[in-house]
């Protein structure tokens, strides 16, 4: 257990003593169920005073910013850090303009360092303009930054906030304790000389801020919790899938749903399941209803029963993902998104995995692949209109500038192929070495094979699957070049472990498995035995890898990363489709 440090409490009783909206000598009965409330938070009746204070931010008065503030103190001290993050903002966006606004942006910064949310938190620490609180800021920044342990972390937030002197001093401090790098000592080096030596390596107990009430009575000291250990050895274990099934939603005569995919997912996760039961590894399901709704996230990760879970997959969406990561990683409950590209979401949250690889992991593997085709170091790169055709494609220019490929030619698809092949700027004697597609429309790729052809610009075309028909396009289209496509969801019909699968599924479902279904199979079958070997570990991330070859589609790698490294390109070759990058 580590004790929070007094000055904690102090500070924040220091705010709470400036922030007194009531004036008037007549005190309204609003006004004394404010300060009964204010006094509740004070003597540590949390929850009661919450009660109240909810009250008055139900309509809009002089009280309602105030009742904010407190309530998002009240769990603050109950280490409801999810919980206070979203009163905060709540906060700063209903009442841009209150004039206690810097108390709340400090207040902000307390509850994301303690969820180790640095980046928030250094954002919203620069937008403070109180001199009062300047060196409570200085006090706030040198007991947290001096707990990052990890000096690409540390690196990283400095780049990234490269005026904030505490960090530098930090980083200083982590660097001549910790690397003998050359570039590190010459970073170090620099720093010292724009912002001179750091003092002390951290701030264990920071002194009490000197103008702190002498009046208040003083909160008891709180005591912050390690992360829970959890018995993996229980002989089972909770699994908490967290998809937006919309089953009140669900009509009986609509014979598609939008959201099938995630039913599918889900069938497939019931039968990797059983699989797992087979093994002696024994999984319970537990299903969630979560949409893009922050209270229903929040009441969820309220509730004491989710706690228990050792595993959750999802959920989908970015804001609710970033709640559920934020206490997966306060609990050391490890968390799959099993069809998101995005990095961003696994940024800093060391058990946070991507079942698919990243935009940036694919772009990377494509661009390495492609420089092995041929030595001409110039490419050109083709998007279709979709917002993930554009994502990817730019993902490709990023990767290529980084390997000092020249990029000679970007654009957006045109809508025909006389259109395209007016635009286009390629020639013979102007072509590069390779052409990447990024398209979500499966009328584009044999749309720019043929403006290729009517311009004789030869060389490798790498695309996406979803820019051809594989079902319906002819041979020749995929013959009559050097195509290669990048499929990150590839089957091989071929493999037993295929075959097996899909006629377990169509036994027990009576419906041939989609690709979705062969996802969840695979997801909770890898994710399962890694619980069984008792793979992940609070204190950072585990390099995980599949080592069978019973998955029904490529397996996971994630030895460099939390995204999945296996990425298939994919040729047509004597009648189907293999990989071309094994």
């Amino acid at each position: 257990m580590k004790i929070v440090p007094n000055w904690f409490w102090l500070t924040s009783l220091l705010l709470l003593s400036r922030l007194n909206p009531v004036q008037a000598q007549k005190v309204s009965e609003p006004e004394k169920r404010y300060k009964a409330a204010v006094q509740l938070v004070k003597i540590g009746q949390y929850d009661k005073a919450k009660t109240e204070l909810n009250a008055l931010t139900e309509r809009e008065s002089n009280l309602a910013p105030y009742a904010l503030y407190y309530s998002a103190v009240a769990s603050f001290r109950q280490k409801k850090y999810v919980e206070a993050r979203l009163i905060l903002k709540q906060l700063m966006d209903r009442y841009p303009d209150w004039r206690k606004l810097d108390e709340a942006r400090y207040l902000f910064a307390c509850v994301t360092m303690e969820s180790g949310q640095y980046e928030d938190a250094l954002t919203e620490l620069q937008r403070i303009n109180d001199p009062e609180l300047k060196t409570d800021i200085a006090k706030l920044e040198q007991y947290f930054l001096s707990r990052i342990a990890d000096l690409k972390r540390l690196k990283a937030l400095q780049k990234e906030f490269p005026e904030d002197r505490y960090l530098a001093l930090t980083l200083i401090d982590a660097i001549q304790r910790t690397s003998s790098d050359k570039n590190d000592l010459e970073l170090s080096d620099r720093l010292t000389n724009r912002f001179g030596v750091p003092t002390t390596a951290a701030v264990a107990t920071p002194p009490v801020p000197a103008t702190s009430l002498t009046n208040e009575t003083k909160p008891p000291v709180a005591t912050k919790p390690a992360p829970p250990v959890r018995n993996r050895n229980k002989g089972y274990f909770n699994v908490a899938v967290l998809f937006p099934f919309r089953v009140n939603d669900f009509d009986v005569d609509k014979r598609a749903r939008a959201n099938q995919y995630l039913f599918d997912l889900y069938e497939g996760i019931k039968l990797a399941k059983t699989q797992l039961q087979d093994e002696g590894i024994t999984i319970n399901l537990f299903a969630y209803d979560i949409d893009n709704s922050i209270s229903k996230t929040t009441e969820l990760l309220a509730n004491p029963a989710f706690a228990q879970s050792d595993f959750i997959i999802g959920p989908l969406y970015a804001e609710p993902n970033r709640l559920v990561a934020t206490f997966a990683a306060q609990n050391s409950i490890p968390l799959v998104n099993p069809i998101a590209t995005s990095g961003e979401l696994i940024a800093n949250q060391p058990m946070a995995y991507l079942a698919q690889p990243s935009l940036t992991r694919q772009a990377r593997t494509v661009v390495d692949f492609a420089r092995g085709l041929t030595p001409v170091r110039r490419a050109a790169v083709y998007f279709g209109a979709a917002r993930k055709d554009s994502l990817l494609a730019l993902a490709y220019q990023t990767e290529l500038k980084k390997q000092g490929i020249q990029v000679i030619d970007s654009r957006r698809m045109g809508t025909t192929a006389d259109a395209m092949t007016t635009s286009l700027t390629l020639t013979e004697t102007t072509k590069p070495g390779y052409i990447l597609l990024a398209s979500s429309d499966e009328k584009d790729g044999p749309r720019l094979l043929e403006v290729l052809s009517r311009r004789n610009v030869s060389g490798p075309l790498v695309a996406t699957t979803t820019s051809f028909d594989l079902l319906r396009n002819s041979m020749s289209t995929f013959t009559r070049r050097e195509l290669y496509l990048l499929a990150p969801d590839y089957i091989d019909p071929t493999r037993p472990a295929v075959s097996a699968f899909q006629e377990n599924y169509l036994a027990k479902r009576n419906i041939i498995p989609s690709v979705f279904a062969g996802q969840g199979y695979d997801l909770m079958l890898f994710f399962g035995r890694s619980l069984a070997k008792n793979a992940f570990q609070p204190s950072g991330r585990t390099s995980l890898q599949s080592d069978s070859d019973d998955y029904v589609l490529s397996g996971f790698d994630y030895t460099q990363s939390n995204d999945n490294q296996i990425v298939p390109i994919i040729k047509y070759d004597d009648g189907r489709f293999v990989k071309a990058n094994e």
